[in-house]
């Protein structure tokens, strides 16, 4: 079977990433960062979405010899003109206090109504290959985007990181209150690596 490398240790990432595949070619295995406990964290030092999201899948691939896929995403709130954009895991100075993050956003938001609490949260996500590939240094970069608002309490335990407080266009719920699977199918996330799995199955 083909193979690419997912930048990711979450299980349940790699495997609904290979049930999308799956929808367009069935001879794809993917592999995560735990198959390869040596490699090293990644400095996401770049200023922009696609440049960390780059910087991933090229050392990744590097590291690896094979194809790899790596994205970067965050919130983007208007009224903070665009903040915590990248910087939204750390949003509050530690890495991944989700609480911490949104206690600070809705600060931030204090006595601001909609609508002027209008928010998106973006994905790029990177596909990179080895020098050994005979598609290097070719490069494949697609973005999703998740148009929403901020509400003003914290509504709802499932999901992660943002999503108590964000309430997508369109729905009464917040990403917090969505039943399983149903994030899935309308996140910034799930729209960009749809838009990636045809190149990837073209590609590897």
């Amino acid at each position: 079977m083909r193979q690419i490398v997912l930048a990711t240790r979450n299980k349940g990432k790699i495997a609904e990433f290979e049930r999308l595949l799956a929808e367009f070619a069935t001879d794809i295995h993917v592999l995560g960062l735990a198959d390869f406990p040596d490699l090293p964290d990644v400095d996401e030092t770049g200023s922009t979405f696609e440049e960390n999201a780059l910087l991933k899948s090229r050392e990744v691939a590097e590291y690896t010899g094979l194809p790899a896929i790596s994205d970067d995403s965050g919130l983007c709130i208007d009224y903070l003109n665009g903040d915590p954009g990248i910087y939204s895991a750390r949003w509050a100075g530690g890495h991944g206090n989700d609480l911490a993050n949104i206690e600070k956003v809705l600060t931030q938001l204090d006595g601001v109504f909609e609508p002027d609490r209008g928010a998106h949260f973006t994905c790029v996500v990177a596909l990179s290959f080895p020098a050994n590939h005979s598609h290097f240094p070719e490069e494949v970069i697609r973005m999703g985007q998740l148009d929403g608002s901020i509400v003003l309490t914290p509504r709802g335990t499932a999901g992660f990181g943002y999503d108590p407080i964000f309430q997508p266009l369109g729905y009464d719920l917040t990403l917090g209150e969505f039943g399983f699977g149903e994030k899935d199918r309308i996140s910034h996330r799930g729209k960009a690596m749809r838009e990636i799995a045809p190149e990837i199955t073209r590609l590897i």
